[in-house]
């Protein structure tokens, strides 16, 4: 009986976190908004996207980055149509080779997506992914208009530690 109701709980989780994400690229509608999903369960990930496929009424791309891709923006520009989604997701930034370096690159262009990109544009990032982007790449994390953090039971989860910056920090402090 526990893993129906823990069944049904992940699904109720899924279908909640799919309706924020169409929620907030309905609301940034024709106008850049950058949407981080966190989230470390890939398989998670790919259930919330197919049910954001089934239901949602928003025009939304996905875009899957493939390990040797250097830099988002230019990835994205030859990835879309010419004519703009509605909103654009972009997955597998966990999968990026030389995830540090288009972290930085992303950083450097950030004012492209801004200029150019007239359309949501969700990230979806793991934790490690997101402490990589909090130090790689802060101007262009800080133009997050939010975080949907995806919850994820503790026995599927992958342990991916952040770099734990208070102990540099106090180190060099002592």
């Amino acid at each position: 009986m526990n893993s129906v109701n823990t069944s049904q709980n992940t699904l109720t989780n899924s279908l909640t976190t799919a309706q924020r994400l169409v929620r907030a690229i309905k609301v940034a509608s024709g106008e850049f908004s950058l949407i981080l999903a966190c989230c470390d369960s890939v398989t998670k990930q790919q259930e919330i996207l197919k049910l954001l496929k089934e239901f949602s009424t928003v025009a939304i791309q996905a875009i899957k980055l493939s390990p040797t891709d250097e830099t988002l923006y230019t990835t994205i520009t030859n990835s879309i149509s010419v004519c703009h989604p509605e909103g654009l997701i972009v997955y597998g930034l966990e999968s990026v080779v030389a995830i540090n370096q288009l972290l930085i690159s992303t950083n450097l262009m950030r004012d492209e997506f801004r200029k150019n990109l007239h359309f949501p544009l969700v990230l979806w990032v793991n934790n490690e992914i997101l402490c990589k982007l909090v130090w790689l790449a802060p101007d262009f994390k800080n133009w997050a208009s939010t975080t949907i953090r995806v919850a994820v039971p503790e026995d599927t989860l992958i342990q991916n530690q952040c770099p734990n910056s208070l102990t540099k920090f106090n180190t060099y402090s002592k």
